[in-house]
């Protein structure tokens, strides 16, 4: 299902398209500079905004809907506290599968480890938010990116893979034991 991000990276094709055809490379150049930038930034929000909506929903469900407990989580977890949740310069997810408990990191950890192309997703989604943040923080209007805009939106696709993982996960957390499916269940053995 295409994104705002997926829009946004069309909308920017086609007015770079404009102004190349219109033979303008300097302008062109300029301003696949500044679009790139938008682009990263936007990508990194649009995460951050999924990882804390799947957080609250993961909330909501194991406090049953608990609004003090929500409200709590809100305040103290989730507003200003997305940065914390990641090791944002290394290659792994690991520091963010431990705030959820030794059993949902050890799940993570494993799973991770025996799929390269959810590892390959984790990393392209550590590398934005490790972009985001230096946009941010080291000036963002003459911070370089090295990476060309298409670049940069195949790292965003990839990355989806692992926002999917994360919402799947939390999702799975949030139900008791007993709806969870034994290992005969989940190999289809029919019990």
């Amino acid at each position: 299902m295409p994104t705002i991000i997926d829009a946004l990276y069309e909308q920017n094709r086609e007015a770079l398209a404009v102004i190349t055809r219109a033979e303008e490379i300097s302008v062109a150049s300029d301003i696949d500079n500044k679009l790139k930038k938008h682009l990263v930034m936007a990508a990194a929000s649009y995460f951050e905004t999924e990882v804390r909506g799947a957080i609250e929903k993961l909330v909501q469900s194991a406090s049953g809907g608990n609004p003090a407990v929500l409200a709590l989580v809100k305040k103290k977890a989730l507003e200003r506290q997305y940065h914390t949740y990641f090791n944002w310069e290394a290659q792994n997810a690991n520091a963010f599968f431990s705030h959820f408990g030794d059993n949902f990191g050890k799940k993570c950890k494993a799973e991770v480890k025996a799929s390269e192309d959810l590892a390959n997703s984790i990393s392209a989604f550590l590398e934005l938010g490790d972009m985001r943040n230096k946009l941010a923080h080291l000036n963002f209007a003459q911070f370089p990116i090295e990476k060309t805009s298409e670049e940069i939106y195949t790292l965003y696709q990839n990355a989806l893979k692992f926002l999917e993982y994360v919402k799947t996960a939390l999702d799975e957390a949030s139900k008791p034991e007993n709806d969870r499916p034994t290992p005969q269940q989940d190999r289809g053995s029919g019990y």
